[in-house]
């Protein structure tokens, strides 16, 4: 009898300390809308790699690309409500949800990515990242989305009056809607999902990206012509729902913070890195490229400013501008 209790006590004892060293890892689900070539994809595989390598088996990335957990609108809900843990979402949505957030799609607000990561790296970016607590998400870093370049199946673009009457898909964003219809075009917000059909079936007539998307989803199969208009630099955001958030130990939240920066320096270096490459792959696969006329393009968008001047504060958006 006493051999069988002593086999018990050594069972329970054996349970107890499984219980914390055999525990199953949790498994952290991050989601974007884009696929497996895209520099997002290259962000998520970084946090993959970071959080797993350095959580001692305790936490792992699974990652679901190309739309699987729904386009970006619905990412933002579902990350705010802890249905999904993370996402990789591109700036123009959250404006939807954080109105402050559409400073940064003023067009033609960052002279380069260099003023761009000055600015979204410092004060100014990582307070709006704090505020997004609010909204039950958890900011961690910016990567990007990078500058937007126009596209169109119907004729070059060099001066904003070239784009009446073209059909460009826009963002479901009111800023980019407001910005294109300033320059003459006909403005049509959709998701991006629904974009890739649309160019196809020739229902639109253009749409506007980044290169690196550009490049990714193979636009050039129905775009014949691309103007390097760099009228809005468009960033992301890494965030992670506010509850999975305050569920972590405080030493994972450093690492997911850690992985969060290291992912999207990982997306800006690949950007960087590719741009040329990417802008003569796209000429070798018969795109025209045109370069704009820029002042007429920034003459054509005073307007919003005056307006979103008075919306996001004049002093906000000039010290903005006024950073070095």
């Amino acid at each position: 009898m006493r051999s069988k209790c002593n086999y018990c006590i050594a069972v329970l004892v054996l349970a107890v300390l499984c219980g914390s060293a055999c525990a199953a890892p949790k498994a952290l689900r991050l989601a974007h809308v884009v696929n497996e070539q895209d520099s997002f994809h290259v962000c998520a595989l970084k946090i993959k790699e970071v959080v797993e390598a350095e959580s001692g088996g305790e936490l792992t990335v699974d990652i679901f690309p190309n739309a699987k957990l729904g386009d970006e609108r619905t990412l933002l809900e579902n990350v705010r409500m802890g249905v999904i843990d993370m996402a990789i979402i591109t700036g123009g949505p959250i404006i939807n949800f954080m109105p402050e957030f559409g400073i940064f799609d003023l067009p033609f607000l960052f002279r380069d990515e260099a003023h761009a990561y000055s600015v979204l790296d410092g004060e100014l970016g990582q307070g709006i990242l704090d505020r997004m607590d609010k909204m039950g998400w958890k900011g961690l870093a910016y990567g990007e989305r990078g500058f937007r370049d126009l596209t169109n199946s119907k004729r070059p673009v060099v001066k904003p009056s070239d784009m009446a009457g073209l059909k460009i898909r826009l963002m479901e964003n009111p800023i980019y809607v407001e910005t294109f219809r300033a320059l003459g075009a006909n403005a049509v917000p959709m998701s991006w999902p629904e974009t890739l059909t649309a160019l196809q079936q020739g229902t639109i007539d253009g749409q506007e990206n980044p290169l690196n998307v550009i490049v990714a989803f193979k636009l050039y199969d129905s775009q014949k012509y691309m103007t390097l208009t760099h009228h809005t630099y468009s960033p992301n955001v890494v965030m992670m729902s506010h509850r999975a958030w305050k569920g972590l130990k405080p030493d994972h939240q450093e690492l997911i913070l850690k992985a969060a920066r290291a992912g999207a320096k990982a997306n800006r270096d690949v950007d960087i890195q590719k741009a040329a490459e990417w802008l003569e792959f796209l000429k070798a696969q018969g795109m025209i490229v045109s370069q704009p006329d820029g002042e007429a393009f920034r003459e054509a968008v005073k307007p919003l400013y005056e307006k979103y001047m008075e919306k996001f504060g004049a002093e906000t958006v000039q010290a903005i501008l006024d950073v070095k």
